[in-house]
């Protein structure tokens, strides 16, 4: 009996080291895979085209500069026909981000990063060649943008949106667009440009610093005469019906010293390239994205000096592609701490901690099961002793029932000390006990006594 015993409590000692052993693998496996998630780079995937142009170049920079110095965020470019196409991969869910002009056509999620550039609208037109011999400059034909009816104008970019914001431009001048001529060069056709002569106006989009903008207007006053840039004196009200545009203007002598092109300040309308994501994209993210961009804008300007031309959307105006949350927050500083986060998921993990516990202490009662059953069982015979020792007749017969109830204490001691019982469950066989002593130290008593005693007792 006593080797059964101890085998049992052997195997029940096996049972609850593996136990915790497993659940000490449980409890290291989740928080390295907590640690793991929450410290491994995290990679976005950005569209961005047509390879080779600004945008191209800046974000390949980004992905190098991110690469190098970041441990937060990585950058995976994917190179696009051209900006439309870029937002397209995004609206298809197959990229975070994409590099897009404000004017086109956005997926229904999209909203704002950063700002990479803003392109502004020049518009000018020729004043003509000076005549041989003549001190007077010749005056241009074309003095303000209602002046364009029935003209032609060469429109550099061969994208729909620039020739579709000179229809928003002209509209505002009172300019029916349909009067107007639109041929499209490519940038690299400015000197076909310069010498078409049947041009009377220009357009480009572009930064402004752009070499584009500043070698096509050289170029026309080389072929044309000194360019007269035409205002879009609508700016504010273009910018008040179509949120996509801006009212900017342009400074003197921002294309040329010498003679100043202009020779002032022109008023005119600018559209931004931004960087989007969509909606569903999280705010940590986003917000680590935007964090680092600005943090590493300098090293990546050393390699594209476009890249100095990057700024933070304006949170406060009310745009028609609104601002993400992400970089909302960052930039109006309400950005969430790390228990304003993850404090759901603490208590989270505290309740789950907690049930784990409760579970472990279900399993623990279920496990020794047996042993709760054998010492109920061990109190049971303690009382049937009792009422046998009542009845004894013999010395020898207590000293066997005492032997007996030795064993079954030296046995409930060991699965107490186990944790197979609980204190309750000793209080209980304590109170068994103590009755079993009583009734056995009474009838050695009785045992001891002559039966001529026990007759004057009796008398």
């Amino acid at each position: 009996m006593k080797r059964s015993d101890a085998a049992r409590r052997g195997r029940r000692q096996t049972k609850t080291l593996l136990l915790i052993l497993a659940i000490g693998f449980l409890v290291f496996g989740a928080a390295a895979g907590t640690l793991y998630y929450a410290l491994r780079p995290i990679t976005l995937r950005i569209a961005v085209g047509p390879p080779g142009s600004n945008d191209h170049k800046v974000i390949e920079a980004m992905t190098e500069a991110f690469a190098n110095e970041s441990r937060t965020v990585r950058l995976s470019p994917i190179a696009t026909a051209g900006a439309a196409e870029a937002l397209a991969l995004l609206g298809a869910g197959k990229a975070d981000l994409a590099v897009g002009r404000g004017d086109l056509e956005m997926p229904a999620d999209a909203q704002t990063v950063v700002i990479l550039r803003k392109n502004f609208v020049v518009l000018w037109s020729s004043s003509g060649p000076a005549g041989k011999g003549s001190k007077r400059k010749p005056a241009p034909k074309i003095k303000e943008v209602a002046d364009l009816a029935g003209r032609r104008v060469g429109v550099i970019g061969a994208t729909p949106a620039n020739a579709a914001l000179l229809r928003v431009i002209l509209s505002a001048a009172g300019v029916e667009p349909d009067k107007v001529t639109v041929t499209q060069f490519g940038t690299g056709q400015l000197e076909e440009l310069a010498r078409d002569p049947s041009l009377d106006a220009f357009m480009a989009v572009g930064p402004l610093d752009s070499k584009i903008t500043a070698d096509a207007v050289a170029a026309t006053a080389r072929a044309r005469g000194e360019p007269k840039f035409l205002a879009i004196d609508a700016s504010e009200a273009i910018a008040l019906k179509h949120p996509r545009y801006e009212s900017e203007e342009i400074p003197p002598s921002i294309f040329n010293a010498n003679p100043a092109w202009p020779d002032d300040k022109v008023e005119t309308v600018s559209v931004s390239h931004l960087i989007v994501a969509r909606k569903a994209l999280s705010e940590t993210t986003v917000s680590a994205f935007y964090r680092q961009q600005f943090a590493l804008r300098q090293a990546i300007a050393r390699q594209v000096p476009g890249a100095a031309q990057i700024t933070k959307p304006d949170t406060e105006k009310e745009a028609e592609l609104p601002v993400h949350r992400g970089a909302a927050a960052v930039i109006d500083g309400t950005e969430r701490t790390f228990l304003d986060r993850y404090g759901d998921y603490f208590w989270f993990a505290l309740l789950l901690l907690s049930g784990i516990g409760s579970a472990g202490a279900w399993l623990r009662q279920y496990l020794n099961r047996d042993e709760r059953d054998e010492n109920t069982g061990h109190r049971n015979r303690i009382l049937a002793l009792v009422s046998k020792v009542r009845t004894a007749e013999f010395d020898h017969e207590l000293l066997a029932m005492q032997q007996e109830v030795d064993a079954i204490i030296v046995e409930t001691l060991g699965c107490y000390d186990d944790g197979a019982i609980e204190e309750e469950e000793l209080a209980a066989f304590g109170l068994v006990l103590e009755l079993f002593d009583h009734a056995l130290s009474e009838r050695r008593a009785a045992l001891q006594t002559p039966p001529s005693n026990v007759l004057a007792a009796r008398r």
